[in-house]
């Protein structure tokens, strides 16, 4: 058996059967940066990480930049130039040696690859010792372009905080067709992509949300952190205007009628007006999203 998986991810496949389809693709899970992900992260300008703060809570934040702003400055690092800002909840979480998941996502072509691995902060922003480096299928990714970063103008807008979702904020949940979700577990921290057509994720209240785990690639490393620690943050982006809608609560996996899905508890809230400068076009939705209903 590999070592790509923990004891959480090696429960998960075995109650769903799926033990030697995620045998068979565990060797993709690397310890070094190879050029073409090397290449690949260079030109992304947005990379999302995932850590958890002093106080226990489980964030998901977005770091912009120009392309380059992350590159591989070596085969087991990263540099980052930028962090998180003051009020951004995922500054407080990223001290020296703290274990990070990033993913860098590119809408453009539908690609998308996890690095996590130890953070330490420097003079011109983050460096990350990468433990962990592998790419992800397309599935369920929307295609966007790029159209550029907004012009110049005042810093984003104060952060809006809480402890239950507004009637705003679960409109945008709602409506949303793509969010990043941060875990942790023994391994460390990792962060993951989830999308599907509107309405795939389920507000059923201020502190409710609902989403089906759709088919993937059998590793489950995110359900498999769950199975160990239910803490999770969730990163919810305007593609449109750079809002952030940042939510750090508690996630379990429950089965119905065949289907796996994830319940999340809201335990805190953070909008941050326009953090993001990049815009972004209108989705074209991925041929793998299932109907929603």
């Amino acid at each position: 058996m590999t070592t790509a998986y923990h004891h959480g991810s090696l429960a998960v496949q075995r109650r769903l059967g799926v033990q030697q389809a995620a045998a068979r693709i565990a060797p993709s899970v690397r310890p070094g940066i190879r050029p073409v992900a090397a290449a690949f992260l260079e030109a992304q300008p947005m990379l999302v990480l995932g850590a958890a703060a002093p106080d226990g809570r489980v964030w998901a934040g977005l770091l912009t930049g120009e392309p380059g702003f992350a590159r591989a400055t070596g085969p087991h690092t990263v540099a980052v130039a930028g962090a998180p800002g003051p009020g951004d909840p995922l500054a407080g979480a990223l001290a020296d040696g703290a274990r990070v998941g990033t993913i860098a996502l590119d809408p453009r072509t539908r690609r998308r690859m996890r690095l996590n691995g130890t953070v330490r902060t420097g003079a011109r922003g983050l460096l990350i010792e990468a433990e962990e480096i592998f790419s992800n299928c397309p599935k369920y990714l929307q295609k966007r372009e790029l159209y550029g970063a907004a012009p110049a103008g005042p810093p984003a807008g104060a952060a809006r905080r809480g402890e239950v979702l507004t009637e705003a904020q679960l409109a945008a949940v709602r409506a949303a067709d793509t969010f990043f979700v941060a875990t942790t577990g023994p391994d460390g921290a990792d962060v993951s992509h989830r999308g599907g057509n509107p309405g795939f994720v389920r507000a059923d209240g201020p502190r409710a949300l609902l989403w089906r785990d759709y088919p993937g690639n059998a590793m489950f490393l995110t359900l498999g952190n769950l199975e160990t620690d239910d803490r999770a943050g969730l990163l919810f982006l305007d593609w449109e205007n750079g809002t952030t809608l940042q939510l750090s609560g508690r996630a379990r996996m429950v089965y119905h009628l065949g289907e796996r899905y994830v319940r999340f508890r809201v335990d805190s809230v953070v909008e941050t007006p326009g953090a993001s400068p990049l815009r972004w076009s209108a989705p074209e939705y991925s041929p793998a999203n299932p109907t929603t209903p």
